[in-house]
Order: structure tokens, then C-alpha cells, then sequence
């Protein structure tokens, strides 16, 4: 028998607000363990809530980004569950009346159709506590509870169980990441938790029309383990149903050491955490004009931008694709055209040697020491045959550590190219003079000897020969 896997996904993404969603204390990560709190974020008896526009702001925006209806009247409510980690006994989030609700996102995987996946919500809430095990100091060295996270603002996406595969998840998680740090509403940063998944997978009969029971897979915080984890997921319930046993909701937990699920606790439903509205809030109202104030703040999306990088600039989709995956990307691609003109050019350093260097040096587009300005007088001197495109990438290595233009590393290296043909002449005819074999096999009819002559020309340079000058001048004198 054939199965059908159902997946639905539950993305939590930690917003970029300075201070925490009901309080003023701040969300800077990495502090002193309880060293950002409050009364109301350590739920004593009496603090109150305030909520923090920004955060409704922030969800406004990913809302209009997602293609959600927002919410005119939604209110808070009260999750009720007992864990250490939680101070107040409930987590404030949105229940009945989320801030955004019937949105859709659409994917398109390599060689298929695009497919539009729905989302059901998207509602604030508070985050909770850290517990801490081991990493205390003292007699015992046991577990601790660090409240900084608690009470920090969060949104939680809620897709419809639209995606049918491991691919089609990531597809989707990454298009989410990709706006939600476009926007500036969060970091991203999936390792410190930012953005951070629980994926509901089921199996079903190909054919059948009713879902099989779910397990949730909890926190899963890399786009290679949500794949790797939801694939485990469906061969083992699988094979469970194959085996003649059955499949029961619970929230499982992802091992990336075992590339296996573990059972963490039954699923709760709803009625087990008796939500109901939280007395202390009140009702959020958000007018039309509030929504069209947010809607006109939007910046070009990265699908808008991706279409715009193709229709007017000519690019490739792949490279637009590229050049879109990050607005900070995006933003140097287009100062680096704005500066030298041929996109193409640009699209292909940036994609190049930009990358590389980025990569190699734990480095995001923001700290990019090469500006784009530079990178545009660089291309310059290639347009003009100063420099060629293999010494450009040197001209690039020492702009990269020095930060000096181009125009004076050239001068001071003494790296301008040579266009001389008399200088070149001389080059070739003493290569020629000192591999007769050679010139005799490629007038015997061997052309692939002309790679050769060409490589030993460029090295005697030094790489300065302008090659289409080697080129003619190197035909020229084998052909005799």
C-alpha cells in the first residue's frame, strides 16, 4: 500500500522589538541568566500587562507580507499549563480570535508547478523561560530556570496540513524566513532559537480523503533537520501501520545525532489548556487605517523584487532567485548596478566572489568590506582593458583586506594589464622558438595544443597579456 504524508507546519519567529511584548524589559540575547525581568515577566502577584504596539505593528506587516486578512477586533488569552520554565502558570497568546488569519504562501518546487499553501493564523504571544541543566555552578550542579526569554514576543504562523513532502516543508519554511527577515521583523537566527519549527506530520492511504493521527515534532531548528526529521517521521509511522500497530498523537522530539524522533509526551488539544480570555488585556482594535498605514510602510517583497530583477534588468531567473535571497543582497546588487550598469556583471562577482569571500569569512552582506561602489570601479577596469578578469580577482583579494580602490592596488602592483602587441610578439615568438614539437603538432592539425601556448604566454606575463590580443597574435604566427 501506498501512503500519503500530511504536513502541516507551526513556525515560532522571535520579533526584533527592543523590549519584551507586555514589558519594558529588554530582549537583548545572551545576557546575565535572569538579569532582563520584571514583575511582570516573572509573574508576581499584582504586575499587570501592557502590550507593546510595535509588536502588533510587526504583525500587522507579516500578515500583509503572507497575504492574511487582518483581525478588526482580536484578543489576547490565557494557555493554561504547568511547567517550570513558565512563571505565571499560563502563556498569554491568541486563541479564538487571532490578528491575521487566511493567508497563503506559494512554492514552487525544481521541475513543478507552483503550489499555494495555506495559512490558517497568525497570532502573538509570549514567550516562555529557559530551564538550564548542568550549567550551574555549585553543590549539585543542577537545573536552573532563566527567565530573560520569558515574555518575549513572538508570532506563531500556523499553516494549513497543505504540504505533502519533506521538500515542500523546507520550500516553505525558507520562503517564510526569507520575509520575515526581509521585513525586519526578525533576525532569523535559527540557532539561538529565532525562528524555530514544529512540524505536525501524518500518513494517510493515497486515495483516502481522512487524515491519520498526527505527531508533532517539537523545535526543530535547521531547514536540514525539519527535513530530515519529518522524513523520519513518516517512514516510522509507516512502517508502524504496516507492522499491524497503530499511530498516536504525541509530541515527539528530533535527535540530529540519531537522525531519529523520540516520544517527549501525549499531544495536548485544546480543551487541555483551557484557554480563555485573559481579563487583564483588553480587547485589540485595528482600524483600516491603521492597516493601510502598515500596507504602504511594506518595502518590495522578494517574489516582487525577483520578477523585477528578470523583467527589467534581464537576469537569468536562477540568479535573480540569488540576488533576491537576502534584502541585504539585493539592496548591494542594485547600488552595484546603479554605479557600473551591466547587471549581469555584477549579478556574477556578487554570486562570485563576493559569496566566496562572505562565506569564507563568517561574514553577512552588511559587513561586506568591498562596497559596491568598489566592486563597480573594479568592473571598470576590465570594461577598458586596464586590468584582465584573472587579475581582477587578485585586484579583489587585496581590496577585500586592504580596502583600498582598485585604481591603486593596479598602480601600486604594477598590475595593468599588457596590450602592447609588440611586447606580446616577443613573448610568443621566444615560447614558439623554445617548443618547436608543439607549433608542429598543432600545424599538423592538433588545435588543442593552442591551450597550451596560450597558458605558457599568460605565465610568462605574469597574467598581464590582454588575452584577446594573445588569441589573435598566437593564431596568427602558428598558422605560419
Amino acid at each position: 500500500m501506498k501512503y500519503q504524508p500530511v504536513i502541516g507546519l507551526e513556525v515560532h519567529v522571535q520579533l526584533l522589538t527592543d523590549t519584551k511584548i507586555f514589558c519594558g524589559c529588554s530582549t537583548t540575547f545572551g545576557a546575565e541568566p535572569n538579569s532582563q525581568t520584571c514583575p511582570v515577566c516573572l509573574g508576581l502577584p499584582g504586575a499587570l500587562p501592557v502590550l507593546n504596539k510595535k509588536v502588533v505593528e510587526f504583525a500587522i506587516k507579516a500578515g500583509l507580507a503572507t497575504n492574511c486578512s487582518i483581525t478588526p477586533r482580536s484578543i489576547f488569552a490565557r494557555k493554561n499549563y504547568f511547567y517550570p520554565d513558565l512563571p505565571k502558570g499560563y502563556q498569554i497568546s491568541q486563541f479564538e480570535e487571532p490578528i491575521c488569519q487566511h493567508g497563503w504562501l506559494d512554492i514552487q518546487l525544481e521541475g513543478e508547478e507552483p503550489k499555494r499553501i495555506g495559512i490558517t493564523r497568525i497570532h502573538m504571544e509570549e514567550d516562555a523561560g529557559k530551564l538550564v541543566h548542568g550549567e550551574l555552578s555549585g553543590p549539585g550542579d543542577g537545573s536552573g530556570v532563566d527567565l530573560n526569554r520569558a515574555c518575549t514576543p513572538l508570532l506563531e504562523v500556523v499553516s494549513e496540513p497543505d504540504l505533502r513532502s519533506s521538500d515542500e516543508a523546507v520550500s516553505y519554511l525558507k520562503q517564510l524566513h526569507q520575509i520575515v527577515t526581509w521585513l525586519g521583523l526578525c533576525d532569523g537566527n535559527m540557532e539561538e532559537g529565532s525562528f524555530r519549527c514544529d512540524a505536525n506530520v501524518s500518513v494517510m492511504p493515497v486515495g483516502a480523503e481522512k487524515y491519520g493521527t498526527r505527531a508533532e515534532i517539537k523545535n526543530v531548528n535547521s531547514f536540514k533537520f525539519v527535513k530530515q526529521a519529518i522524513e523520519y517521521e513518516i517512514q516510522r509511522q509507516i512502517d508502524l501501520i504496516e507492522d499491524g500497530g497503530t499511530v498516536v498523537q504525541e509530541t515527539r522530539l528530533y535527535d540530529p545525532n540519531s537522525g531519529k524522533t523520540r516520544s517527549m509526551r501525549s499531544k495536548e488539544e485544546a480543551h487541555d489548556y483551557r484557554y480563555f480570555p485573559d481579563p487583564d488585556l483588553v480587547p485589540l482594535v485595528i482600524g483600516p487605517e491603521w492597516v493601510e498605514r502598515s500596507r504602504s510602510e511594506l518595502p518590495e517583497l522578494p517574489e516582487q523584487r525577483q520578477q523585477r530583477f528578470m523583467a527589467d534588468l534581464g537576469l537569468p531567473e536562477y540568479d535573480a532567485q540569488v540576488l533576491t535571497a537576502s534584502r541585504g543582497v539585493a539592496d548591494y546588487f542594485e547600488a552595484g548596478v546603479a554605479a557600473h550598469g551591466n547587471a549581469k556583471a555584477v549579478g556574477n562577482w556578487i554570486m562570485g566572489e563576493i559569496t566566496r569571500g562572505l562565506n569564507d569569512n563568517g561574514l553577512g552582506i552588511d559587513a561586506c568590506p568591498v562596497t559596491p561602489g568598489q566592486l563597480a570601479e573594479l568592473l571598470k577596469l576590465i570594461d577598458k582593458g586596464t586590468i584582465s578578469g584573472k587579475i581582477a580577482k587578485t585586484v579583489f583579494d587585496e581590496m577585500w583586506r586592504s580596502g583600498k580602490s582598485p585604481e591603486s592596488i593596479v598602480a601600486e602592483q604594477g598590475l595593468v594589464q599588457v596590450s602592447d602587441t609588440g611586447a606580446i610578439e616577443g613573448i610568443i615568438d621566444e615560447i614558439m622558438a623554445a617548443n618547436a614539437g608543439q607549433v608542429e603538432e598543432y600545424r599538423g592539425g592538433k588545435e588543442k595544443v593552442f591551450g597550451f601556448f596560450v597558458g605558457q604566454v599568460m605565465k610568462a606575463s605574469k597574467g598581464k597579456a590582454n588575452p584577446a590580443v594573445v588569441n589573435d597574435l598566437l593564431l596568427n604566427k602558428l598558422r605560419g
